[in-house]
Formats: structure tokens, sequence, C-alpha cells
């Protein structure tokens, strides 16, 4: 399987909020290109409501079979990342989960309901990797359309009314 890696740094927020179901919020807010100096869960800015944080350094893995959906998000008005965050018992209570450029991975991950997922654009250094890995491994499939049976409507007429599978079983 063709695969390749590259990594990000990830800047979050955690924000104050003024509900009655939660007192914060976390937030992505940036992508940094590389493995920055700084240790994970570094505070970077801190003001009233509202603390920045580097959150840490994640592998971005880009796969062979996946180069049609990078070719799509490429090609859009803004080329993403997305990045998500997973709640957690330890400190300080998020951990950087994943970080994808392929949109349906992402639509897959909000399923759940319990993930923070946000996308934000994706760094030019990150894009130019992600376009020579798709003109190298990219293979153009063919749509093939499925072809259905064609539906018997006299099966209907021919099942045993009498029978809870709808057979005849003697």
């Amino acid at each position: 399987m063709v695969q390749e890696t590259a990594q990000v740094g990830v800047v979050v927020e955690r924000r104050a909020l003024n509900s009655p179901w939660s007192d914060h919020a976390w937030v992505p807010v940036a992508l940094l290109v590389g493995a920055p100096a700084a240790a994970p869960w570094t505070v970077l800015e801190q003001s009233a409501g509202l603390t920045r944080y580097y959150a840490g350094t994640i592998e971005i893995e880009f796969f062979g079979s996946d180069t049609t959906m990078y070719r799509e998000n490429l090609r859009s008005q803004q080329p993403s990342l997305w990045v998500v965050l997973r709640h957690t018992d330890a400190a300080p209570g998020i951990m950087l989960h994943l970080v994808t450029a392929d949109p349906a991975d992402a639509e897959a991950l909000t399923e759940t309901g319990t993930d923070v997922i946000e996308a934000l654009p994706m760094p030019l250094e990150i894009r130019r990797q992600l376009a020579a890995f798709v003109e190298t491994h990219h293979v153009e499939r063919p749509f093939i359309k499925r072809k259905r049976d064609r539906a018997d409507p006299e099966a209907m007429a021919r099942r045993d009314p009498n029978s809870r599978r709808g057979n005849d079983e003697k």
C-alpha cells in the first residue's frame, strides 16, 4: 500500500462560554508545518476567557487509495485539513486525535457527535506535498453503474400466506 506522511503542529483555543450546558469550548485554530520545539500543551497566549495552546505535533497520513478525495479537496476553493480533538479524562480534558486531508474521513468522524472537528486552511507546503502525492499515485477508476436484478412482479403472488417465512416448508 502506497503511503506518505507529513507533520503538522496544531494550535487550539479553550474559549469560555456563557452557557448553562458547558463553561468552555475547544476550537482548533491554526496549523504549523513541521514539529515546533514547544512541548505539547504549552500555553501560547492567555486572556480573559481564552487560552491558546500548542496542542502538539501529529502525522498526517496520505494513502494511495484515497487520492480521488485528496484531489477533490485540492481542487476546492479552500483546500483544508480537518483537525479532530477527542475529549479525555487526562488534563487538559482534550487530546489531539487526528489530522486528515480526506473530507470523507472527517465527515465519518462527525457521526459520533463527541469529537471536536474543525476544517482549517491547508498550509501551502502541505498542499504542495499532497498535490505531488496525488500526481504520482492517482489512478483514474472508471465509474461502473450497478445493474439491479429485475423485479419479479409475480413473486408476491406465489408466496404461501400460511408460511411465516414466505416460502413453502414441508
